[in-house]
């Protein structure tokens, strides 16, 4: 029997951090290559795929402010951190065979594309890959708020949150083993008891738009595909 997805397009948010793997700095490729594949898996049963990756394993823009860097600079710097990692999965998956773009906020036509909503759209049609970079292009915007409002021009059924947890906790399970995992949440429910998902302004963007998010363990192999499929991995984020 084939396999028939739930979604037929979804954006997946992935940190920058995640990437570094078993490094303390930059990207691990054993990692980035894990990634590219459970990518793939979701490309091959018809399902379209575009990504945002932050830029933390690199550099953070908010950190460099908090040591003296004009903020605006830092904020820049960062976005350049994102096309960075944007590239370097494209490369991975590439190497896998499939067709990847990379589509920055920036102007940087030597090394990829510029954001266009319509050529995007496009792209995840003909069944590539699309990775968007550099963030809103705009400083004080993080990734997440970045990937939310990706999500909502390209009319994407689902956004996914990749972390190292499997899902929304009460608290942080790393500090507290009691912690208590949440299988359903409204986005006024994570605004509420700031549960910290994702910044608020990526939440209320989602909210707005009623676009469903899951955040999910990415270092699970196969969650990726099984979410994909319908199945109830991770802890679900609804709109009323």
């Amino acid at each position: 029997m084939s396999e028939k997805p739930k979604y037929k397009r979804i954006l997946l948010k992935l940190s920058g951090e995640a990437l570094m793997g078993r490094f303390d700095y930059g990207i691990d490729p054993e990692v980035i290559l894990s990634v590219a594949k459970e990518i793939i898996e979701l490309i091959r049963l018809d399902v379209q795929v575009a990504v945002v990756i932050g830029g933390g394993n690199i550099f953070r823009g908010a950190g460099l402010a908090q040591g003296g860097m004009d903020r605006v600079t830092g904020d820049h710097m960062g976005m350049l951190a994102t096309v960075i990692n944007c590239l370097a999965l494209q490369d991975a998956v590439e190497r896998e065979g499939q067709y990847c773009r990379v589509m920055s906020a920036l102007k940087i036509n030597q090394v990829c594309e510029d954001y266009i909503r319509r050529r995007a759209i496009r792209h995840l049609e003909k069944g590539r890959v699309v990775v968007f970079a550099a963030g809103t292009g705009n400083p004080y915007f993080t990734t997440d708020s970045a990937a939310s409002l990706r999500a909502t021009e390209i009319n994407a059924d689902l956004m996914l949150k990749a972390t190292k947890v499997d899902g929304v906790y009460d608290s942080d399970p790393a500090l507290n083993p009691n912690a208590k995992l949440y299988k359903q949440l409204t986005y006024d429910q994570v605004l509420g008891d700031k549960l910290g998902v994702m910044d608020a302004t990526a939440i209320v963007m989602c909210r707005d738009n009623k676009i469903p998010l899951r955040v999910f363990n990415m270092f699970n192999q196969g969650d990726l595909k099984r979410i994909a499929l319908g199945e109830d991995v991770g802890t679900s984020v609804v709109s009323e």
